[in-house]
């Protein structure tokens, strides 16, 4: 039989093989598979880094904060700092399984005349499962936090929902608890007298602005003068025909939500303007023989003792209308009437809150009586309020049945300053947690 030579028949086995398009896919899958697998791998180590930078960048945060501090009040030495700061990132950092070792470094800065600074650097190495075929078995990973302070004060309006339900699954008594704990947190913040200032704003469907303000501009009697007084004489019908409004002085405190749409913001009042004036009220628990006594508004204040006093004093009563808290706690943070905030050091930096806590929807304003229609002007309130540069909390204390509050998740300037209360024990954690984000507001990055 004929053969053909050894080598003629390898060569045409391999053009064969050349030809087979199976055999080409295979070739060409296994090719591809190792850059496949790297790239794959390559998204995978870099998650993971991200997220180790990101539990860093946060511990940092923390760090440099706490480390200021304690060079503010003197607990430390500037020759202790990188001591402190290593001991504190290390109880706050939580990604040490990525980042087994992290390096921190901090650079004390003192000036008079631009305020003292703690910078906190960290670095740290993070060993690559994947990465490592394409030649990568580390990537370095650092963040850094900067914690200013002397030249940063803060202001913060406690807007505190005192209506009706409030009295039920010890709502009451937990935020009353929780607004203290906040004031302490917050006043310890404070090494000079006006580093931070607190407002209180009570509110149901009313807020109280104190009846001694009767005789103020600001305040719109043109309503109440034709609810209260004495009619003189009536016509054949019963109609009055001459009427005498009581005096002013009898007015109990309370006013209603401004004319649209100054209801939304933060307008000083002028005399020539009744939109801008606030329409009195003679609401039935503003009268302080009642038992359920609606508190006045505290303005902005670092009488901590006093501050407490009228938190402690809070009792629940009436109808829900957040949008009053809320417009009368900016005007707390406003200058000029009716509240006259203290005025700004122009050599200052300043952080401005609002702390809204509600357990419920709202259900009454000066014109409606449906959650819709009242919700619609409360989201132009915040919207505007946030373009002021004010930072917005709200907290809905939700212990029945009632559905995730739209308007408040709106209102919170951003998703992680909403918070969903389901039991009035977590109450106090949440102001705790705002607490904290507060006190980073005083960190820059």
């Amino acid at each position: 039989m004929f053969r053909l030579p050894v080598v003629s028949r390898i060569g045409q086995q391999l053009a064969r093989f050349a030809a087979a398009e199976q055999g080409n896919i295979a070739v060409i899958f296994a090719i591809a598979l190792v850059p496949v697998l790297t790239f794959v791998g390559a998204a995978v180590d870099y998650s993971r880094a991200v997220q180790a930078r990101t539990s860093m960048q946060s511990a940092l945060d923390s760090t440099a904060l706490m480390v200021s501090k304690d060079l503010s009040s003197g607990t430390i030495t500037t020759s202790q700092i990188n001591t402190k700061a290593q001991s504190y990132f290390n109880a706050l950092f939580t990604a040490t399984n990525s980042l087994p070792s992290v390096t921190v470094a901090a650079t004390y800065t003192a000036s008079t005349s631009m305020g003292s600074t703690i910078q906190v650097t960290g670095t740290g190495t993070y060993t690559t499962s994947f990465m490592k075929i394409a030649g990568f078995p580390t990537l370095d990973v650092g963040a850094d936090s900067t914690s200013a302070w002397g030249l940063v004060r803060m202001r913060v309006a406690l807007v505190l929902d005192n209506t009706g339900s409030m009295a039920q699954d010890g709502k009451m008594a937990a935020m009353q608890t929780a607004a203290k704990n906040l004031v302490d947190q917050l006043s310890a913040l404070a090494k000079t007298s006006g580093d931070v200032y607190i407002s209180v704003v009570p509110f149901a469907k009313d807020v109280n602005v104190g009846a001694s303000n009767y005789s103020k501009y600001w305040v719109d009697f043109s309503d109440w003068d034709a609810a209260n007084g004495t009619c003189n004489s009536r016509n054949n019908w019963g109609q009055c025909t001459s009427w005498t409004p009581a005096n002013h002085n009898t007015w109990t405190g309370c006013v209603v939500d401004r004319d649209q749409d100054y209801d939304t913001k933060n307008t000083t009042p002028t005399s020539g303007n009744v939109g801008t004036l606030f329409p009195a009220d003679q609401y039935s628990y503003c009268n302080t023989s009642s038992s359920s006594y609606l508190q006045p508004i505290m303005p902005l204040s670092y009488d901590w003792s006093s501050l407490k006093s009228r938190i402690d004093d809070m009792k629940p009563t009436g109808n829900t209308n957040q949008g009053i808290g809320l417009a009368w706690g900016w005007l707390t943070l406003s200058a000029g009437d009716p509240m006259n905030a203290p005025a700004k050091d122009p050599n200052y930096t300043y952080k401005e809150a609002i702390v809204l806590l509600s357990d419920g929807l709202n259900t009454q304003n000066r014109w409606y009586s449906n959650a819709s229609q009242i919700d619609a002007r409360q989201k132009k309130l915040c919207d505007n309020a946030k373009a002021a540069n004010i930072t917005i909390y709200t907290v809905q204390v939700n212990t029945g049945s009632d559905p995730t509050s739209g308007v408040l998740q709106y209102c919170a300037s951003g998703t992680d300053k909403f918070y969903l209360v389901t039991s009035a024990s977590q109450t106090v954690s949440v102001f705790k947690d705002i607490g904290t984000s507060l006190s980073k507001l005083r960190v820059a990055r």
